[in-house]
């Protein structure tokens, strides 16, 4: 903060008005301070600074700080007799059997109108002085209004309560004869009015719409004409006034006593407030205990709050991150040592999890402590410059405007945290360990030497690596572009205006989309077995006995294909939707400019379909790269060749199948978790850069 230990000889309040000090002791202070700033005879600078420190010294004895001591010795037993007689009148508004919260309205007012005569005649002496002299006025002037309102108002409520008990036992017989007999005529004219509407579409002289609304509007006053018919019953007419006096003095006292506050807070942001403290040092020495820095600034319901984060980091937070609370492991310490010399019930992947949510917590604890510090050192730094404090009613404002969007994700956010962020930071960290089959229970850090390993291609695992990536390559462009070729075309088949039965063919080609997708795989993979019909029918058109599911290349094309197909009801739907909203107007521009049917493909439905869908068909591609059911219930990633693949992936497996089978089925987690981390970053890669050369991300739409 610049000019520490320096005072202003202007003050500010929250709008940034400026206001002449009222303490004169500081403004002499504050005008010697200017003067010793602005002075460049050292000489000169020397006395007046020497002359600052007499001022300082003779505090006591300036007339203002005699005249401020006086006021707030008065103001003291001010305050001691004003609680006093509060609860003197209090005692009796009680015995007279006062409404509790007529009590509480008349006891303020009883406050406001003593405060008003008190501080009247010090408005001049202080800015704390004058803003409890407005505040009480202010009451003044609301609170009778509102005391009027809520007595007029439980005096009428009482009045309806009372008829209630007198009309319990009303025999309203003739009441309820004639209510039903006025209901069927009502009812009858409801019915020759619906008619008479329907007459007149059929007649084709009103639209469908016109008669949904017509029938509408004859419903609507057909029920209106129940309501007021229902108010003549005395009981109902009762029982509404009830319901609707209530409702006002709960919700026009709420409001009348919030425009009463927000006056208020409007009076209090005006006006500023001075302080001899010229240095921030609350926040500082607060650091540590958030919410002790808010109670010291005299924002209680702040402090509270910020007191449940106190607890929080000292009770949970540190602790864990110590290892008291664990499961097994050490906290932090554990993340480091995984259980390196730990009994042999200890197991280094608990360690690993329990360290990574040990840094968390310490994440979101030194993140809480840094939101109070700058909370606390901001209203601290405000008050020095004359800015007076927000209440709570102020504080819990902007938190329902300004922080509604900061409290709403927090929920979103920690789950984020735990769901989302341990898990990837538990895979991330466990590529740089030697898990494996060797090392389940107890592993250690290694480095790189995984990753080194795959990117070297060394060892099986490595060498596997290449190979599969290559096909995982190969198997996601294929697949993804002929889904997409697939769509695209029935799209504009079906959406062609000579096409008849539009409705039976869009059904036949939602099928695959329609039908769980492990059902249509699992019916091709029995029908593509050696003996399975498909494969029969093969054999037969060729002449020759083909094995699909053994040979690796028919395996791989029989999944493009597959997949070309399951896909392609999704792009089908996507590009349905897009061609029905291209406007008919550019064809017809076009058929006048002599645009062939390929031109217009390629100029404006090609183009306006890419623009409408490129980042769905982008999120195609990342889906396919990981499509692992697709794989493994069509052929669990065979036909195997231990020569090329060893007994740790298949012919036709993809990444994400051989992870599965080096995590699960041989237990090579390190390797795996690694592998995992290399695709991830890849297909982060790609996604980004999909989007950003789409059309819409350049023009600023995604």
């Amino acid at each position: 903060m610049k000019n520490l230990g320096k005072y202003s000889v202007f003050l500010y309040d929250n709008i940034g008005n400026t206001y002449e000090r009222k303490n004169k002791y500081l403004l002499e202070l504050a005008l010697l301070d200017e003067k010793i700033k602005s002075e460049k005879d050292n000489v000169i600078k020397q006395k007046l600074k020497k002359e600052r420190r007499e001022v300082k010294r003779n505090k006591g004895n300036h007339s203002y700080i005699i005249s401020l001591r006086d006021y707030e010795k008065k103001e003291k037993e001010f305050l001691n007799e004003l609680k006093r007689s509060k609860k003197v009148y209090i005692k009796e508004l009680k015995e007279d059997k006062t409404n509790r919260k007529l009590i509480g309205l008349k006891t303020r007012l009883f406050e406001s109108e003593k405060k008003l005569t008190f501080y009247k005649e010090y408005i001049d002496l202080s800015y704390d002085a004058e803003f409890e002299y407005r505040k009480a006025n202010l009451d003044s002037i609301h609170l009778p209004k509102i005391i009027e309102f809520f007595v007029e108002g439980q005096k009428e409520l009482n009045i309806a309560l009372n008829e209630k008990e007198e009309l319990k036992n009303l025999d309203e017989k003739d009441f309820k004869n004639d209510f039903k007999k006025f209901k069927v005529s009502q009812k009858e004219i409801f019915k020759n009015e619906k008619l008479r509407i329907k007459k007149l579409r059929k007649e084709g002289l009103i639209s469908k719409k016109a008669e949904e609304n017509g029938i509408k509007e004859l419903k609507k006053k057909y029920e209106n004409a129940l309501e007021i018919k229902k108010r003549e019953s005395k009981k109902f007419a009762n029982k509404e006034f009830i319901k609707t006096k209530k409702y006002e003095l709960k919700k026009d006292l709420k409001t009348m006593t919030k425009v009463l506050e927000a006056d208020i807070s409007d009076f209090r942001r005006k006006t500023p407030v001075e302080i001899e403290k010229t240095i921030p040092y609350y926040s500082y020495l607060t650091i540590l205990i958030p919410g002790l820095g808010q109670g010291l600034n005299k924002q209680y319901m702040k402090m509270f709050l910020f007191f449940i984060a106190t607890l929080f980091i000292y009770l949970v937070a540190i602790p864990y991150a110590l290892g008291y609370g664990n499961y097994q492991g050490q906290g932090i310490a554990g993340l480091i040592n995984l259980a390196e010399g730990g009994l042999r019930i200890h197991k280094s992947i608990i360690f690993l999890i329990e360290g990574i949510v040990a840094v968390f917590l310490s994440i979101i604890a030194v993140v809480m402590l840094i939101i109070s510090f700058i909370d606390a050192h901001k209203v601290e730094k405000n008050v020095i410059k004359g800015i007076r404090p927000s209440n709570w009613f102020e504080t819990r404002m902007t938190i329902s405007e300004d922080g509604f969007p900061y409290v709403v994700s927090l929920p979103a956010l920690l789950i984020i945290v735990f769901i989302v962020l341990v898990p990837i930071m538990t895979t991330f960290l466990l590529s740089f360990t030697n898990m494996d089959p060797q090392h389940q229970s107890k592993f250690t850090w290694i480095g790189i030497t995984n990753y080194k390993m795959i990117i070297m291609g060394e060892g099986l695992a490595g060498r596997v690596f290449w190979l599969i990536l290559g096909w995982t390559v190969i198997w996601t462009l294929a697949a993804t572009t002929l889904a997409i070729l697939i769509g695209f075309v029935l799209a504009l088949l079906v959406n062609n205006e000579r096409i008849k039965g539009k409705k039976f063919f869009r059904t036949i080609y939602l099928l695959p989309w329609a039908v769980p997708a492990f059902i249509t795989i699992m019916f091709f993979s029995i029908m593509l077995a050696p003996r399975g019909v498909l494969t029969e029918i093969i054999n037969n058109i060729v002449g020759m006995k083909i094995e699909i599911k053994n040979d690796p290349t028919l395996t791989r094309i029989a999944l493009i294909l597959m997949q070309g197909w399951l896909g392609s009801s999704y792009i089908f739907i996507l590009t349905t939707g897009v061609l029905q909203a291209i406007p008919g107007d550019l064809y017809e521009a076009a058929d006048m400019d002599g645009a062939t049917a390929w031109d217009k493909i390629r100029r404006i439905t090609v183009p306006l379909v890419l623009f409408q869908t490129a980042p769905l068909l982008v999120t195609q591609y990342t889906f396919n790269f990981n499509n692992f059911s697709a794989i493994f219930l069509f052929n669990g990633g065979g036909p195997f060749d231990p020569i090329k693949y060893g007994n740790l992936a298949g012919s036709s497996d993809i990444l994400i199948s051989y992870i599965y089978k080096l995590t699960m089925d041989n237990q090579y987690q390190a390797i795996g978790a690694a592998i995992t981390m290399f695709i991830s970053l890849g297909l982060m890669l790609f996604t980004f850069i999909g989007f950003k050369n789409s059309k819409q991300f350049k023009e600023g739409r995604l």
